[in-house]
């Protein structure tokens, strides 16, 4: 089973809600996120926030729509996103996608980008994804990177002070048993040679973005 996540980010940095990559997924709406998933003929599963971006007609409109409303008061410790991202979890998923968390105020595209710290250590896969980019974070291990037409750039970037024994195999800027430390930007815009390369890492975290031009 996969869930997506929608928050309610801009519009315009959303990728294709009807894309292949989201066929079997159960929607789940963050605040007026919810609305976006109605609007594209996209019915939630459940829906979580305080929906105080949602005016009374489109409250009205969920409320019609038979939508399950999860209620948070506007003043609470966590992101509407994180209680979503929270509960999903709970539903052991093999897969969770987060869109709408990025492009718009920076604190939470940056908070939003650290929820992925909830990955770590269990067997859901979770995945940022908007128009240009695809992120999740890695802990150590050794990974098989496919070729992505639609994504042809791949950036490593340190989400732990220093990353140790990165080696890159297959792509176009290799490297052999490498630190990575925070304000480095040698793993950036990356690209495959063959159709599949090899990561491998030996201590910290690493965040792997999957990148394309407008």
């Amino acid at each position: 089973m996969e869930y997506a996540i929608l928050a309610g980010g801009p519009p315009a940095h959303l990728p294709n809600l009807h894309d292949e990559l989201f066929r079997n997924v159960r929607w789940i709406g963050c605040d007026r996120g919810t609305i976006t998933l109605l609007e594209n003929s996209l019915k939630p599963y459940k829906a979580f926030g305080d929906f105080d971006s949602v005016n009374k007609d489109e409250r009205a409109l969920l409320e019609a729509q038979g939508t399950e409303l999860v209620l948070y008061p506007s003043e609470k410790d966590e992101t509407d996103l994180e209680i979503a991202l929270d509960w999903v979890l709970t539903e052991k998923p093999d897969r969770c996608w987060i869109l709408g968390a990025t492009g718009g105020r920076l604190d939470h595209g940056l908070a939003n980008i650290q929820l992925l710290l909830k990955g770590i250590g269990i067997k859901t896969e979770i995945l940022l994804i908007d128009q240009q980019n695809i992120v999740t974070l890695l802990p150590p291990g050794v990974y098989d990177i496919l070729k992505a037409q639609n994504y042809p750039y791949v950036s490593f970037i340190a989400f732990t002070p220093k990353t140790e024994g990165i080696t890159l195999e297959g792509f176009k800027y290799p490297l052999d048993n490498h630190d990575l430390r925070w304000g480095s930007t040698l793993c950036i815009s990356n690209e495959l040679q063959a159709e599949k390369g090899r990561l491998a890492f030996k201590e910290g975290l690493l965040l792997c973005i999957r990148s394309r031009d407008l």
